[in-house]
């Protein structure tokens, strides 16, 4: 298994995972790192064939089970779908993605409602507040962000 997340110590012996879109429950029977991969046995699983139905599925993990984040982290999840507002208080359009550059900060790929693409780094000088609880994060848009500038 190809592990994706930030917290693979939470992946247990015990432990249960969820196949697919259809979430089917899965208990883990034993685990073992092997390279850059996890060999992970479940439950009731005990053939190849039985196996096989799995191959190339996502897992998940419930959302009860993630880990909290310290204060000011996000999970992506969290953050798509948030609506963007400048300082002005403009609307700007939603998060529809976040690229991760591998570097030092995230991008937000924020959609206007014209379907319009608005690239917008993770930087404190950049992302002003970011609520939940309103679905909303506040930017201010420094020169050089917005297309056309």
């Amino acid at each position: 298994m190809d592990v994706l997340t930030d917290f693979p110590e939470r992946l247990q012996v015990g432990g249960l995972l969820y196949a697919g879109d259809s979430y089917l429950p899965l208990r883990i029977r034993s685990i073992r790192p092997h390279d850059k991969v996890l060999l992970i046995a479940f439950e009731g699983l005990d053939t190849p064939e039985s196996v096989g139905e799995y191959r190339n599925q996502i897992l998940h993990v419930p959302a009860a089970d993630r880990p909290s984040l310290p204060e000011g982290e996000y999970y992506h999840h969290q953050l798509i779908g948030l609506r963007v507002v400048d300082d002005t208080g403009q609307f700007l359009g939603v998060i529809t993605s976040i690229l991760d550059t591998g570097g030092a900060n995230d991008v937000y790929l924020v959609t206007s409602q014209e379907n319009r693409e608005l690239l917008l780094p993770d930087i404190e000088e950049v992302v002003l507040s970011i609520d939940l609880n309103s679905g909303e994060m506040q930017v201010h848009l420094m020169p050089g962000l917005l297309p056309n500038e």
